[in-house]
């Protein structure tokens, strides 16, 4: 595909238009080893070798990171009190397009799709595509048995709002903890389920979306770019049984 370069680094990079501009004029561009002063020559974006400040720049139409969310840190492109996911990408990645495809509580840890394809966030978050997400959640009291068929029977939260049927288990080995699955994603969902059972939750972490699972060398603020292959299993059909046993097996190892 050609295009021009400004436009091509404007929208592979952080960088406005104006200030690519300026690196330019640096040269501190070049393309196929040659020092370019004119921000507006074509470029072959498959063929040609472009590097801009010493770095190099990969044409990518679509991109997917999985990142691993630590405390502290908010679900959104900027926040000007607060420090978001995008901090914590390295500037290869800071493209002005990404987002992250659904929201984690400041506090809340795990599974986070950092993206650029608007169509594929919309297809994870809308309840109707019945896409699961599974948080792994600690209680600040022992796990009821009762909680599974109250979960199941669109628990009523506060403000009035009914949740739509959801999945939970407790585990016998952590009796403050449970497998909770969700198919739709409200204000502070999961706390406000459990305060609607008389409990608290005290750490929260979402560590599964569709059948895709947060890889487990994967270390808190830490990330990885995915392929196909593992955005497909985004959609996939999950099963509860089959979470819920692998993270007893988590537990056992």
């Amino acid at each position: 595909m050609t295009q021009r370069l400004d436009k091509f680094l404007s929208v592979q990079t952080s960088f406005t238009r104006s200030e690519i501009k300026k690196l330019i004029s640096k040269n501190k561009v070049t393309v196929d080893g040659k020092i370019i002063k004119d921000s507006s020559l074509k470029i072959d974006t498959d063929t040609a070798e472009i590097v801009l400040d010493g770095q190099k720049i990969v044409f990518k139409d679509k991109i997917y990171i999985i990142m691993n969310k630590p405390q502290g840190y908010v679900c959104a492109t900027e926040d000007k009190h607060e420090k978001t996911v995008l901090d914590l990408l390295e500037p290869q990645y800071r493209r002005k397009d990404i987002f992250p495809a659904g929201r984690l509580d400041k506090d809340t840890v795990g599974m986070v799709l950092i993206t650029n394809d608007g169509e594929l966030s919309h297809k994870i978050l809308s309840p109707k595509n019945h896409i699961a997400k599974y948080y792994l959640v600690e209680l600040e009291k022992p796990f009821k048995s009762e909680y599974i068929q109250m979960f199941k029977q669109n628990l009523r939260i506060d403000g009035d709002e009914i949740c739509l049927p959801a999945q939970v288990k407790g585990f016998d080995q952590h009796e403050n903890m449970a497998l909770l699955e969700l198919f739709e994603g409200k204000f502070h969902q999961v706390k406000r389920m459990f305060s609607a059972v008389e409990n608290k939750v005290t750490r929260l972490e979402r560590i599964q979306m569709g059948s895709l699972a947060i890889p487990p060398n994967i270390g808190l603020g830490a990330y990885i770019e995915i392929m196909h292959k593992d955005v497909e299993k985004l959609l996939k059909p999950s099963c509860f049984d089959d979470v819920y046993n692998r993270i007893i097996g988590d537990f056992s190892s």
